[in-house]
């Protein structure tokens, strides 16, 4: 049951997901057609907001396991390096691609390079995309994990940096939803499938978390006893 610990998170948070999907679809009410230039296009906002809320979690594990593995050479830390990078790129891809089908319906381009948080949102999975892929490309030893484990501790500073730049430059991108000030404004219906999908993009995380780390603990071992079988 332990080991399944992971596997019963990644099922809650899956689906959660396609419930959130169904009720962004099928259940919220539409918004005001005169606030929009495509109002139903909002809806993908139930899956596009709780995605980028659960990146900002797990650039937060990459910067706690980038930190551990830096100042005490701490294993797990370098585990949860390795997940919260991957978690990172998968919720960070998710919120751009959504981002992107939004912008193209609204603003008529998916990116504006003006737009200060967009930007720097991409930077933040860029960061995890050349982390995960660089990690791969690397034979595993001290200085490649010191490396990769400096850029995820310095490139942590970009996710506040993205958060306080909507509150201070608002361009196009729309303010803070979670932890804002228009959180209260939107209907309960909205409020709930909003709800329903930031805690189950929370509980996705949480189960990558943990299977990533016992997936890194068994790469280990077996490269372990690789090593005796080729040294015998």
């Amino acid at each position: 049951m332990r080991e399944r610990k992971g596997e019963l998170f990644l099922i809650a948070g899956f689906t959660g997901l396609v419930t959130t999907l169904f009720l962004a679809f099928n259940w919220v009410p539409s918004v005001n057609i005169n606030a929009f230039e495509s109002p139903e296009a909002q809806r993908i906002f139930y899956w596009h907001v709780p995605a980028a809320w659960a990146a900002f979690i797990s650039f937060s594990v990459l910067f706690a396991g980038s930190a551990m593995w830096l100042f005490k050479r701490n294993e797990l830390g370098w585990k949860l390096h390795i997940a919260g990078s991957e978690a990172g790129l998968a919720c960070g891809l998710i919120a751009v691609w959504s981002g992107c089908i939004w912008g193209a319906a609204e603003w008529g381009t998916p990116w504006d390079w003006q737009d200060y948080r967009l930007n720097s949102f991409a930077l933040l999975t860029l960061l995890a995309l050349f982390l995960v892929l660089g990690r791969r490309s690397q034979p595993d030893g001290v200085e490649s994990r010191d490396t990769f484990a400096t850029f995820g501790f310095y490139g942590f500073v970009l996710v506040p940096f993205t958060y306080l730049v909507t509150r201070i430059w608002v361009i196009r991108h729309p303010g803070p939803i979670i932890a804002g000030d228009d959180a209260s404004s939107i209907s309960l219906e909205m409020r709930l499938a909003f709800y329903v999908g930031v805690i189950s993009f929370t509980l996705m995380v949480i189960g990558h978390i943990i299977t990533s780390v016992q997936i890194t603990r068994f790469e280990q071992r077996i490269n372990r006893l690789q090593g005796i079988i080729d040294g015998e």
